[in-house]
């Protein structure tokens, strides 16, 4: 059996070889959920709010990029049940699934926002 000392000793090892082995793990599966966020921004949100939610065509419309993850769940979800206002995101968020809603805060969540100049 392994004394109180060595064990205190190995435990930094233990801690860097997990860091290191789930690393890429949830790197990859960040990735993936990049790419199905993606895919479903350019197909149902790039008509309005533009590549990235960076370029939108109106100035009513809302820039998506680089907005709060827990935001754009929130606004999701809202229109999804109806609870926030607007006709054109109602119908839009309605078929979506809590997967796709997390897959597309995610994803634009993650793209540039504005940025103020200094």
């Amino acid at each position: 059996m392994m004394d109180m000392r060595k064990r205190r000793a190995l435990a930094p090892t233990f801690g860097l070889a997990l860091v290191l082995c789930v690393s890429p793990i949830c790197a990859t599966r960040a990735v993936a959920s990049d790419d199905a966020g993606k895919k479903k921004a350019d197909e149902a949100c790039g008509a309005c709010h533009g590549p990235e939610g960076n370029k939108p065509i109106t100035p009513e419309t809302p820039r998506l990029g680089g907005q709060q993850y827990g935001y754009l769940v929130q606004a999701l979800n809202d229109y999804r049940r109806g609870t926030r206002d607007n006709p054109v995101m109602t119908a839009m968020a309605k078929p979506l699934t809590d997967k796709e809603i997390r897959e597309l805060a995610g994803y634009f969540s993650r793209q540039q926002g504005l940025t103020i100049k200094r």
